[in-house]
């Protein structure tokens, strides 16, 4: 059978409408905000009424370490909420909305792909319900009023050189990175340096996906930290008096989005902090709001299991208070053959010495994630030019690792290619068996904390840091922000901070750039190595192809 085209497969899916979705989970159609046929957000009405209700089982999709080859982690997540369906349980998925900076970069569209999508894709990669939007909007409008007090007076007495909040937008531009803005004259205020930062690395966003209703989210933009005084004390956003507006503009971006998979299953897609520079989960309030909604809820972190997975444990669950019951690692033949040192041009060919010298990247993975207490399951995601031996090579590989590897099969055959891992998952999930923990205590130090990922997660032998940075971090526990968790913002394509170095290698340490409190969000972020948060295009950017056929229809989105 000739297999179609992720758009292709998405175009010809036939999509119930939104109440009839929101139906399948006791959601009715007064609770739904409607947004067209095929998406809607749920009302905060039908969130507070569902809170007494028990928890369903949460289930962790992560990956290996990104590689070109692809591995798959949201096509998996979408597939295994369809597998659960079809063996007859009440589940619901639960993912990140799509950044338009990958779409018309490098990575494409966030949706799943093959008969594992969530729809509609055009919609969920474009603008959506406009969440991303309203982000930037309120983020940037607390900017203007930054400029905009200190023109008119300065009355809180900001030192302009220690003004910390940078703005943002929602798209790749290297040549926003640093800035000078002001410039012109008297009339356009005080010149001085600033930036941007990519939308989903914006606290907004970081707070939007933590906060549990709108005074949370008022109160933790009012504690936002937007500058310093010249005797260091901090300016917040609350003394701006811009916490108010700012709420207003996320009213209805804090409201979920329910959406449909392919198979007619409940999705809910809502946040999108990045996994690399932020800390890259989808709302805390789609994920608890849809636990008490289903029986599973399948949800992923981004990018490799020592980015994403590290920050879901320790910063999102210890947050909203949820733990995982089981936690699934995709990987693929493809990129363990690439782990194991094959060119992408070579993976065609059956090389299972490799897929076995590259197992190394996801064995450690696993160590990692059963560290925190929780028990995991392994996901080949099939490619049609998987041979049975190199399959057999990770399976041996994960039985010596003390864990199960489950060849699926979903791209291609959607919930009836998964059935074996989403019977596996549940029957996991049901015995209970995790006894999940963060690997850190709120009370221990912030560079203590930072340290304790380079060391249990990344292996790294030490960290690098300045006094500078060693201070900083110093003076914002006195000032009682000791019991944050950190944010690591570190390249996804390797446990160190060299991209090229694959496997698990050894012999290394982390440097940390820079560090920032995100004070509303609850967080720290050391910034380490190269890593940027506001990315570049690349040599040739996917907006080069992006356009309309004659039909009207997108080409080149996906």
């Amino acid at each position: 059978m000739e297999h179609q085209s992720d758009i292709a497969i998405a175009r010809a899916a036939i999509s119930r409408p939104i109440q009839e979705i929101g139906a399948m989970l006791g959601i009715g159609a007064d609770d739904l905000v409607p947004y067209g046929h095929d998406k809607a957000k749920v009302s905060q009405r039908l969130i507070n009424s569902v809170q007494d209700r028990a928890d369903g089982k949460l289930i962790l999709v992560t990956a290996i370490n990104p590689t070109p080859a692809g591995e798959g982690k949201t096509t998996t997540t979408v597939g295994l909420g369809d597998g659960l369906n079809a063996i007859g349980k009440k589940a619901v998925v639960c993912i990140r909305e799509a950044s338009l900076g990958p779409c018309f970069g490098m990575k494409g569209g966030a949706a799943g792909g093959g008969y594992a999508q969530v729809i509609p894709m055009e919609d969920m990669n474009l603008h959506f319900t406009g969440d991303f939007h309203a982000i930037t909007s309120a983020h940037n409008l607390l900017a203007a009023m930054i400029d905009n007090h200190i023109y008119w007076g300065n009355a809180l007495d900001i030192d302009i050189r220690r003004i910390v909040w940078r703005r943002v937008m929602d798209m790749n531009d290297r040549a926003l990175r640093q800035i000078t803005a002001s410039l012109g004259g008297v009339a356009n205020g005080f010149p001085r340096e600033t930036g941007f930062d990519i939308t989903v690395a914006s606290e907004v966003m970081a707070i939007l996906c933590l906060a549990r209703d709108l005074a949370d989210l008022e109160q933790r933009l009012g504690k936002i930290i937007v500058a310093y005084r010249r005797d260091k004390t901090p300016v917040y956003c609350r003394d701006l008096e811009a916490h108010g507006a700012m709420t207003v503009l996320l009213k209805d971006a804090l409201q979920p989005n329910l959406v449909q998979t392919l198979e007619n299953n409940p999705a809910f897609v809502h946040g999108g902090p990045f996994a690399n520079i932020a800390h890259g989960c989808n709302s805390v309030i789609a994920t608890t709001t849809a636990l008490k909604l289903a029986d599973y809820v399948v949800t992923e972190a981004g990018f490799g299991a020592d980015l994403g997975a590290e920050k879901f444990m320790n910063i999102k669950c210890r947050k909203a208070g949820i733990a995982p019951s089981c936690v699934v690692v995709v990987a693929t033949v493809r990129a363990m053959k690439m782990n194991g040192g094959v060119a992408k041009a070579d993976l065609g060919a059956e090389n299972v010495d490799a897929v076995q010298a590259g197992c190394a990247n996801l064995g450690r993975h696993i160590e990692n994630l059963k560290s925190f207490g929780v028990p995991v399951v392994v996901a080949i995601n099939h490619f049609v030019t998987d041979t049975d031996a190199e399959v057999e090579a990770v399976k041996a590989y994960v039985t010596t690792q003390g864990s199960q590897a489950i060849l699926c099969k979903h791209w291609a055959q959607g919930s009836a290619g998964i059935t074996d891992l989403a019977t596996l998952v549940a029957d996991i999930a049901d015995k209970g068996a995790a006894n999940f923990a963060p690997i850190y205590p709120d009370a221990m130090g912030l560079f203590d904390k930072i340290e304790t990922i380079a060391q249990k997660i990344y292996r790294a032998d030490g960290v690098i840091a300045d006094d500078k940075i060693r201070d900083q971090l110093r003076q914002w526990e006195e000032q009682g922000y000791g019991h944050l968790p950190v944010c690591m913002a570190k390249t996804q394509y390797s446990f160190t901070t060299d991209p090229e170095r694959r496997g698990a290698p050894t012999g290394f340490t982390i440097p940390v750039r820079e560090v920032r409190l995100s004070a509303g969000a609850g967080f720290v972020v050391a910034i380490c190595g190269e890593i940027m948060t506001m990315p570049g295009l690349p040599r040739v950017p996917a907006a080069q192809t992006i356009a309309l056929n004659a039909d009207g229809q997108i080409e080149g989105l996906f």
